[in-house]
């Protein structure tokens, strides 16, 4: 941290978050920019980058931003966890001062690894229920919970044939029948969509705005997996028997 003040004094505030790294690097011997680490589970690879890591382990990572936000916390935090480290810290050379934070994983891999399945109304005679759970749950034993739930996407989106195949624009049908346009979802079977969330108490009205959603879409059901760091909760919305009958009528 003693280079990184003189960098700031020396440079100023207004470069790039890369001058201040590569000339930190050339002051201090032994700190490697941009190492490239990959994650893999079955066909799905996950390629991120250590901003700057010195030659006893520490992991940095520079910004040149008006304020730290959350979302860089999450960022550093999550690959905190994917590399199962234990500690990391956020450098900030845009301010006057040098604002810099420690983030922390409360949890290594082995306690993320160790979580509880409920089955909440799981149906798994509805499309995409079985091929969803076969996929996601070896993909939690292998990564652990707690990463950012953009991740999880990825990973079952490419495991479950790729983005081309899952994500697709789905017919919006308005109240007289008539196509409104599209929805862009991601979709678990032809008949199905899914959603994954990190809700720490999922909202009553969650399953009631998928239920809506699925009056005016050309499918059966909506798969939900919600996350959180001990509890994996596994359900099936589907439309109401109304619906059902209206569509087929």
């Amino acid at each position: 941290m003693a280079h990184v003040f003189a960098i700031h004094r020396d440079f100023g505030r207004r470069f790039d978050e890369r001058i201040y790294k590569q000339e930190l690097a050339q002051r201090l011997p032994g700190v490697r920019l941009e190492t490239q680490v990959d994650v893999t589970h079955r066909t799905f690879t996950k390629r991120s980058f250590l901003d700057v890591l010195t030659a006893e382990g520490a992991r940095f990572e520079f910004k040149a931003v008006e304020d730290f936000t959350p979302r860089h916390r999450a960022q550093l935090l999550n690959y905190l966890l994917l590399l199962d480290l234990a500690h990391g810290k956020l450098v900030n050379l845009r301010p006057s001062e040098v604002p810099h934070e420690f983030v922390n994983a409360a949890m290594t891999t082995a306690e993320r690894r160790r979580f509880a399945l409920h089955r909440n109304g799981f149906d798994a005679q509805t499309p995409g229920a079985v091929a969803l759970e076969a996929i996601f749950i070896p993909l939690l034993e292998d990564f652990g919970t707690g990463l950012d739930l953009s991740f999880y996407e990825e990973a079952v989106t490419h495991l479950l044939e790729g983005e081309a195949t899952v994500v697709r624009d789905v017919e919006v049908i308005g109240g007289d029948r008539t196509t409104l346009g599209t929805q862009r979802l991601r979709l678990c079977a032809p008949e199905a969509a899914f959603r994954l969330t990190t809700f720490a108490a999922p909202p009553p009205s969650f399953s009631e705005h998928c239920r809506r959603l699925l009056r005016h879409l050309p499918l059966e059901a909506v798969q939900w997996i919600n996350i959180t760091h001990h509890v994996i909760t596994l359900t099936t919305i589907r439309k109401t028997t109304k619906t059902m009958e209206s569509r087929k009528t």
